[in-house]
């Protein structure tokens, strides 16, 4: 039985906000920089070296790359044999929250209620997925998820006969739709089957997975690169100036499903694709 200390998960998610929030992971920043390469507008390719110096600013600096600093979303696979001490997992979670926002002075962007809309002031509370896994590790993953691509995500419960032409059809017209709103170049998460729920779930958690990779399936993989080049097509361009790249990568998850439904969800990110993750093993 491994065990971790309440006070230790509290102390690395408050580091894990803050370094979601500074530090554009490594395989997004040449992602960037590929693009920046790729691109064919001149405009295109000055916002992509703006967006490159502002990422390494923030590094160098400290400072949130965007001034949304996003709700706290955190992935958590717990191993069957971890046990932690001295409190509580989601209540350790909470606390790393709140006081990662409060050191790193990034912005409380969270309500109490969407009807009453009073700030709690401390970005909490965080939302929070467990999932249950096989042996001793516990990895804690945060993602800062900001309203603009967020606002523009979207599910359609989809019937089996509409086919895969639907779904291609959905996440282009999804992305279009976005337009600038969703500050691209996007990375778009794609949850195909499983139910409601599920579908939305694994379309966010998409979004973790690395950029230069490709689905664990040849049938997503497939999908992914079609439905890149699809989007890559409609001329909206960085940050919505027009342009060739418009996505920097689709990332498809696909679960099983009930025979009569098709559930589909897509979720938007930023260019801003903050994240980080720590693993006790």
């Amino acid at each position: 039985m491994k065990e971790v200390s309440a006070a230790e998960i509290t102390a690395k998610v408050a580091e894990l906000c803050i370094r979601a929030c500074t530090v554009l992971p490594p395989d997004v920043v040449a992602a960037m920089e590929s693009a920046r390469d790729l691109e064919e507008s001149a405009l295109g390719r000055e916002v992509l070296s703006r967006l490159l110096e502002n990422a390494r600013l923030a590094a160098d600096e400290s400072i949130p790359m965007c001034q949304d600093t996003g709700l706290a979303v955190v992935f958590v696979e717990m191993g069957e044999d971890v046990r932690v001490n001295d409190g509580h997992l989601r209540d350790a979670i909470a606390e790393g929250v709140r006081e990662g926002y409060e050191r790193g002075y990034l912005r409380k962007s969270v309500v109490h209620s969407p009807l009453n809309r009073c700030n709690t002031g401390d970005n909490t509370p965080p939302v929070i997925c467990t999932e249950i896994v096989p042996g001793e590790t516990l990895k804690i993953t945060v993602a800062a998820k900001g309203a603009g691509s967020e606002n523009m995500s979207r599910l359609k419960m989809m019937a089996p006969a509409d086919g895969e032409a639907a779904v291609k059809q959905f996440v282009r017209e999804t992305v279009e739709r976005a337009g600038a709103s969703a500050c691209p170049p996007v990375v778009v998460g794609v949850g195909l089957g499983g139910s409601f729920e599920q579908c939305a779930l694994i379309a966010k958690k998409a979004l973790l997975r690395p950029l230069h990779d490709s689905g664990p399936h040849p049938e997503a993989a497939k999908l992914e690169a079609e439905l890149l080049d699809a989007i890559n097509s409609t001329g909206i361009g960085p940050m919505g100036v027009g342009g060739r790249i418009t996505a920097l990568a689709v990332k498809v998850e696909t679960a099983p499903c009930h025979i009569a439904s098709m559930p589909v969800a897509v979720n938007l990110q930023c260019h801003a694709a903050r994240h980080a993750e720590h693993t006790w093993e």
